[in-house]
Order: C-alpha cells, then sequence, then structure tokens
C-alpha cells in the first residue's frame, strides 16, 4: 500500500527519485501512464499487469472503454529505477502532467501518482472542503 505526500523535484534529464519508502514495492519495475485529473499513475508491474487482465474484459464495442484503453496503454511507459531510485519520465507524459521542476508525489493506496506541485496544491484546496462535509457514505458500509 502506497502512502504519505512527498515533494521530490524533476532533474534536468526528466528523472524523478523516487520516495525510498516507495522503492522496495517498485525496484521490480513499474509503470507510468496518464492519469486522471493530468496526474500520472505509477502501477508496479504486477500490479499493472492485473489492471491489464481486468481491462481486457472490457467490451470492445463500448466506445468509452475503447477511448480509455486507447489514452492510457498509449501513453505508458515501462521503467525499473536505478540504484538511486530514480525513473525517467518521458516528454509527453511530462508535458500531459506539466510538469517542470517541482512535483508531488503522493501514495494513493495501489499506485503512486505524480502532481505538478501547483496543480496539486490547487486540486487538495478545492477538495478539502468536500472531503470535510461528506455527509453520505462514500462506500457503503465503510464510513
Amino acid at each position: 500500500m502506497f502512502l504519505g505526500t512527498h515533494e521530490p523535484k524533476l532533474d534536468t534529464k526528466g528523472r524523478i527519485i523516487l520516495p525510498a519508502r516507495f522503492r522496495e514495492d517498485l525496484a521490480d519495475g513499474l509503470v507510468i501512464t496518464k492519469g486522471q485529473e493530468r496526474c500520472l499513475y505509477v502501477f508496479p508491474a504486477n500490479e499493472f499487469s492485473v489492471i491489464t487482465e481486468k481491462l481486457r474484459q472490457a467490451p470492445v464495442t463500448e466506445k468509452s472503454a475503447r477511448d480509455y484503453l486507447r489514452v492510457m496503454f498509449a501513453g505508458a511507459h515501462d521503467e525499473v529505477p536505478d540504484k538511486q531510485g530514480r525513473v525517467t519520465i518521458p516528454t509527453g507524459l511530462r508535458e500531459y502532467a506539466s510538469l517542470e521542476k517541482d512535483c508531488v508525489v503522493i501514495g494513493a493506496n495501489t499506485r503512486v501518482e505524480i502532481w505538478d506541485s501547483t496543480s496539486w496544491n490547487k486540486y487538495l484546496k478545492d477538495r478539502e472542503k468536500t472531503f470535510a462535509d461528506v455527509s453520505k457514505e462514500v462506500l457503503p458500509g465503510l464510513f
């Protein structure tokens, strides 16, 4: 499970250092792809394989499923972190998420998300009140 918020910098070669607490789970390989809200999703390679199997069941006759699969897989990049825990984020993915230097890396349960720092702070500010004001169960029986 990935938890927490970290603030690494993107270097001039487009690399980011993964938080130390995430490295072991990502050491055997990972997949970076476009996420929603203009962030990047980072999945351990084995978790991405599980997701891929589930997505294979999506009906190719459903346009929204085709669209989602195309965007997700066309933007996907597999990577193995180097000894310092760095991964290179391809130019297209950096542009998609507006990553320049200041980044925020968050743990999001089964995945890691990489955000531009300004975008994350705006997103969090816009959502914290909604989070605090939730009056219905988000997940029935859980909260």
